[in-house]
């Protein structure tokens, strides 16, 4: 792997050339890392392209006995992609066999960091859509982490899975992107000694604005867009502010961990299997004003209440070690979660291609227009959803609220209000100026 926060892969900030991949063409996309004024005003600027050598091949080119083409191909023509993914079958004659179904692609950033390094294994081995869905990955480094991912794509060459038909490595988003369903965007700067939030709101911002025009521009017309990176809730309103041509309900920022270390805290106290928890909603910003709600959750089909006793524990105990529990992880194991961050991104997305069961929900921090539930409009606001299994999902209308829930829910609304007023500049809003009411990123995140 190539040198990446304990937190996540890093996007390098600094990128102006570009690694030749099958996608790879040109390149305007660059990251800034030049001091920021006070306005916190961003700009992207295109530079010279420097030389690069070309990816290479696990097996050299003259070594492989290409196949016969398919009639009227012209083999000049093939696009070049990694390895034994391009030079030794033809997808398009395997597909016509209709053995497959049709390709879905996925394009994912931060793909040499470590929670990719969990998670591209999942995938290709059928985690999310099944033993006979095939798949292409499309792999976005920065130029700092490109040997790494060579070195990705090489072992997801050597892991011989039956449903990976492509890998394409490169670094500018504008091909990476190109025709993909689906977005995993992990790639961010981690936050770091000295940093403050408003500034890693700034900095990762100008990622996902950028992010959010190249996908506006080559991705599908209904690809479904998950952030990782942190601040995800606000990074995600970047994104889909500058992707006017895609649905803004299909834009999530990934709370599904919170969710997962709610039901496994509660199975615990209970003394009960996690399978048994239920309609464990995590309410508001991925940070420590997240709401992690035991009011309308259920064990065994039963209100949480009335199964833990323990109301102190519920109201005190219970967020605090879901909000600590990062941290925690990074002083025992000495690094940050990505094993775990991984299996939650598969199963956010298992949750909007699979059927919801009956009388269950799940949480993902969606666009608020249109929410029942009185929460701000225009900011990205993890809530309770449901799905039918088309990659789309509703809201749940049958909540619960009782003060407690109402005050910490509005307490998460105001940051992130505040820090929607942070990254005015980057959503076509005006000059950004920053009052956030604290500093709440979560332990796990720095």
């Amino acid at each position: 792997m190539a040198s990446s926060s304990a937190t996540m892969a890093v996007a390098d900030v600094s990128s102006s050339s570009y690694a030749k991949s099958r996608l790879l063409k040109s390149s305007q996309f660059s990251f800034l890392s030049n001091p920021l004024h006070s306005h916190r005003r961003c700009a992207f600027r295109s530079l010279p392209p420097t030389r690069y050598a070309r990816i290479s091949c696990s097996v050299a080119p003259n070594q492989v006995e290409v196949p016969i083409p398919v009639q009227g191909e012209d083999p000049k023509n093939k696009p070049e992609c990694y390895g034994v993914f391009c030079l030794t079958y033809d997808l398009k004659a395997e597909e016509e066999t209709k053995s497959w179904k049709k390709l879905i692609n996925i394009a994912v950033s931060g793909a040499a960091g470590m929670i990719s390094n969990h998670l591209l294994f999942k995938l290709a081995a059928g985690e999310v859509f099944g033993p006979d869905q095939p798949i292409a990955l499309k792999l976005l480094g920065s130029e700092r982490s490109i040997q790494a991912l060579e070195g990705v794509a090489m072992e997801l060459e050597d892991s011989l899975f039956p449903l990976l038909r492509e890998v394409s490595i490169g670094i500018d988003p504008y091909e990476v992107f190109q025709d993909a369903e689906w977005a995993l965007l992990i790639g961010a700067k981690p936050r770091g000694p000295g940093l403050e939030r408003a500034d890693l709101l700034d900095i990762n911002g100008q990622i996902f604005a950028e992010q959010g025009k190249a996908l506006n521009t080559v991705a599908s017309r209904n690809v479904k867009v998950i952030v990782v990176g942190n601040p995800c809730n606000t990074n995600a309103l970047i994104c889909l502010k500058n992707a006017p041509n895609i649905p803004a309900k299909n834009f999530h920022a990934l709370t599904r961990l919170d969710e997962n270390r709610g039901k496994c805290q509660l199975a615990l106290k209970a003394g009960v299997f996690y399978d048994k928890v239920s309609n464990m909603t995590i309410w508001g910003n991925h940070s420590t004003t997240q709401v992690p709600d035991f009011l309308n959750a259920r064990i065994d089909g039963v209100p949480v209440k009335e199964v833990i006793k323990d109301n102190k524990w519920l109201e005190e105990d219970f967020t605090q070690i879901i909000q600590k529990r990062g941290g925690v992880l990074i002083k025992k194991w000495g690094r940050s979660s990505a094993a775990s961050t991984a299996v939650s991104i598969v199963d956010a997305m298992k949750s909007l291609v699979t059927p919801t069961p009956e009388g269950d929900w799940f949480s993902t921090g969606v666009y608020t227009n249109g929410n029942p539930y009185g929460i701000a409009e225009d900011i990205v606001f993890s809530m309770p959803c449901r799905s039918k299994g088309d990659g789309d999902y509703e809201l749940v209308k049958e909540i619960q609220f009782d003060d407690y829930l109402k005050n910490r829910i509005a307490k998460s609304e105001a940051e992130l209000l505040a820090e929607k007023r942070c990254v005015a500049h980057l959503i076509g809003e005006g000059i950004g100026y920053c009052d956030l009411p604290g500093d709440t990123m979560l332990p796990g995140e720095m």
